[in-house]
């Protein structure tokens, strides 16, 4: 059922990921003038003259995005249309287009009239919307042949606020990841995890040094929260397969993310590795978001969740039909 959908729906959200991969490249590169002032041509023409490395990531950029925009907007009416009928479709379609012309936008004026660095922050994260819209309008497409239940979960209310409240907070930490790119503070701190630069007892003393020890307090808090949520899933959701799997997968990501963020600046700003941290993040809020829309559902049950082995319940459900 709705294969083709399926299919276009998976290629959707693997151009997307590139989308926001293409993004931080060109920020790590310096390459965001490589066109120049001019937009959408690159220097004023539709076929470059003078090509170098900079105009190529660029204008790549430019093409792989603009594709992007197309293939949104053809899924989002495919979709409608398709599973309209889901509660969420229609809000979601509306969000992937939504946020990611608001991107190409904010680009675009970076581009032709320049923007604060701290407003050009905002990009990455507004991209990173858009690709959780996309990534979860192809979860709702899989969703429609039922191959893996997702009703009928029960949860308690300390497990929705701890979802909801990480959700929130990872967005903060992409915009202070995105601001430290941005503002050329990636590789202002040479000793990770402090920024002692020498000195164990040194503070930061500028903006830029603050800048990168406040991005990295926050993703130390986040690496902690979110494993203490791993332990309350592994603890208490074992007969919940989606919550127990998806919380574990998770704590794998936040600590690549961590794992790669160091490893940034121990190999002074490896383009892979940087590349990588970005891919981390954007799949951790995918999956976050994922959490979102699953514990929203009308049908989700938020009752206090006792550690129970499968054979202990259904013993109490006999006792209850008894």
């Amino acid at each position: 059922m709705h294969r083709k959908l399926k299919w276009f729906a998976v290629l959707s959200t693997v151009v997307m990921v590139f989308v926001l991969l293409g993004g931080a490249l060109v920020t790590k590169t310096g390459s965001s003038l490589g066109c120049g002032r001019s937009w959408p041509l690159c220097n004023g023409e539709l076929i470059p003259s003078n090509i170098n490395a900079e105009l190529i990531i660029e204008l790549a950029h430019r093409v792989v995005s603009g594709s992007a925009a197309i293939m949104v907007v053809i899924l989002s009416i495919w979709a409608w249309k398709a599973i309209g009928d889901k509660r969420e479709t229609k809000p979601l379609a509306v969000l992937s287009v939504f946020f990611l012309i608001l991107q190409a936008l904010i680009g675009a004026a970076a581009v032709v009239w320049g923007q604060s660095k701290f407003v050009l922050a905002l990009h990455f994260g507004i991209s990173l919307i858009s690709f959780a819209s996309v990534f979860l309008l192809t979860l709702l497409i899989f969703e429609v042949d039922k191959k893996f239940d997702t009703t009928k979960l029960q949860i308690d209310k300390r497990m929705k606020y701890h979802t909801v409240g990480v959700t929130i907070y990872s967005y903060i930490v992409v915009y202070t990841g995105a601001l430290v790119r941005h503002t050329d503070a990636s590789l202002i701190c040479s000793d990770w995890p402090l920024c002692s630069n020498g000195s164990l007892l040194a503070l930061p003393s500028n903006m830029y040094e603050w800048i990168q020890m406040g991005h990295r307090v926050m993703a130390g808090l986040i690496f902690i929260w979110i494993g203490y949520i791993t332990w309350m899933a592994v603890k208490h959701y074992k007969n919940q397969r989606v919550v127990y799997m998806g919380w574990i997968v998770a704590f794998i990501l936040v600590t690549l993310q961590v794992a790669a963020g160091a490893v940034v600046v121990l190999t002074e700003l490896n383009i892979y590795v940087a590349l990588a941290h970005a891919l981390f993040i954007t799949c951790l809020f995918g999956l976050l978001s994922y959490f979102i829309m699953l514990f929203s559902r009308p049908g989700v049950e938020y009752a206090p969740v006792q550690e129970t082995t499968p054979g202990e319940l259904k013993s109490s459900k006999m006792i209850t039909q008894q």
